[in-house]
């Protein structure tokens, strides 16, 4: 699948994956800071953001979208970066490919299997009729029972556009996940090792990557370094963008 992205920058490539519900917008920013010593492409994920919708939706087939990626952009190698689903991604990559990636960079999620934990976020967006609003503030209302959060609804409120009838619409694929949602919390299937640099980043506040993940990932990654952002929730990168871009840029730069 020929997936959407955006560059920014010059030097050696840098991909960057988001998580779950997210697009690459959610790299706007810090793909500026990266682009000043990367070629960084901001991937939307299959079924999100202005990417191609598919009814198949795992870890396989986002893998070997990343490789038609760098197939398209003539990209020999690359340093890859992913949060949460994104850094599962990118280790599935890393796995099925590793001659093509030069360093690795995982955010608050390990390789193993998770239990379900968005049925609050389905169910929302399914009962959400966006026909019935006129302005994002009104879905931001609407949503607000039963999602407490402003940041994760603002974040899901990104996937919304409007229609040539100037009608809001959802451009994320919400029954194509939802079908394939038990892929998306599947642990990644790693036949062997990557034997080169990774950077497993978590946040302080989070539990989505815990001690007793420490063995599983370096059984398949044996460089893996750790280090926590204690100030941090899941969403790293957003709650601490200035300590998280200084960890990432060290590392790369090494």
């Amino acid at each position: 699948m020929k997936l959407a992205y955006r560059v920014t920058g010059q030097g050696r490539p840098l991909i960057l994956l988001h998580g779950l519900f997210g697009s690459g917008d959610n790299w706007y920013t810090l793909s500026k800071i990266f682009g000043e010593k990367f070629k960084t492409y901001a991937v939307d994920q299959r079924n999100h953001g202005r990417s191609p919708h598919g009814n198949e939706f795992n870890y396989r087939v986002m893998a070997e979208d990343i490789n038609e990626l760098m197939f398209h952009e003539q990209i020999e190698n690359a340093n890859v970066l992913g949060h949460s689903m994104g850094g599962k991604a990118a280790m599935q990559f890393a796995g099925m490919y590793p001659e093509k990636v030069d360093r690795l960079v995982v955010v608050d999620i390990s390789p193993r299997g998770y239990p379900p934990g968005h049925d609050q976020i389905f169910e929302a967006m399914f009962k959400l009729d966006l026909q019935k609003y006129e302005t994002r503030s009104q879905l931001d209302s609407a949503l607000a029972p039963r999602i407490a959060d402003s940041a994760v609804r603002q974040l899901l409120l990104k996937n919304v556009e409007r229609d040539d009838n100037k009608r809001f619409k959802w451009k994320i694929d919400i029954e194509a996940i939802y079908r394939n949602y038990e892929n998306v919390n599947a642990a990644v299937t790693l036949d062997g090792s990557f034997d080169k640099p990774a950077l497993f980043i978590r946040g302080g506040r989070s539990s989505y990557l815990i001690k007793s993940d420490k063995k599983d990932i370096r059984d398949h990654f044996p460089l893996a370094e750790f280090v926590t952002i204690d100030s941090a929730g899941h969403w790293v990168h957003a709650d601490e963008p200035v300590e998280f871009t200084k960890l990432v840029m060290e590392f790369l730069t090494r």
